[in-house]
């Protein structure tokens, strides 16, 4: 009688080599989900970026842009860290590169 509670608090029997192989199966759904993440979320976001980097450094005088907060005008000058747009008539405003959206195409229409 006691003995059958002894076995039932014993650990389970090793299966020797074979172990190792649950240790991989148990990682891959882990592994899995890192991959999917990063072609989903992580190169989207960094090739965005990179874009964006781009089209910073390649900002001229004359250039129709849109501020981050909504705001058109034309590049007035461009500084190492700041922009200078003109948004009305002798009305400039000084940005920091970043807050540079897009530039616009010079035949769109304000």
């Amino acid at each position: 009688m006691f003995s059958d509670i002894a076995y039932a608090m014993a650990p389970p029997a090793q299966q020797g080599a074979g172990g190792g192989g649950s240790m991989i199966t148990s990682l891959l759904p882990l592994i899995l989900i890192f991959v999917i993440f990063y072609f989903l979320l992580i190169r989207p976001q960094q090739k965005r970026a990179k874009e964006h980097k781009q089209l910073l450094d390649n900002l001229k005088k004359g250039d129709k842009v849109v501020t981050s907060g909504g705001i058109y005008g034309v590049i007035e000058s461009v500084g190492t860290t700041t922009v200078t747009v003109k948004i009305a008539e002798n009305v400039k405003v000084k940005f920091g590169k970043g807050h540079i959206a897009a530039v616009r195409p010079p035949s769109e229409e304000e």
